[in-house]
């Protein structure tokens, strides 16, 4: 019987949660550009934009462990 070393996980939760909001929103824009009737290319770079814009968004929407910029009352 062999013994499975257990592996860290490529990615942080962080950043997944991170990439998968902005592929998703990158997915929205390009959906909703195609509906409006643009064409395939340009829907294309649409969705491009969106992910590229939405990835430091999220990057600074969702906080990383400790990091608390809050001012506490001393």
């Amino acid at each position: 019987m062999r013994r499975y070393e257990v592996r860290r996980s490529l990615l942080s939760l962080r950043s997944t949660l991170v990439l998968t909001l902005a592929v998703l929103t990158g997915i929205g824009a390009g959906v909703l550009s195609r509906m409006a009737g643009a064409p395939g290319a340009q829907c294309v770079l649409y969705a491009a934009g969106a992910f590229g814009l939405a990835v430091p968004f999220f990057d600074r929407l969702v906080a990383a462990p400790g990091d608390d910029d809050s001012q506490s009352s001393s």
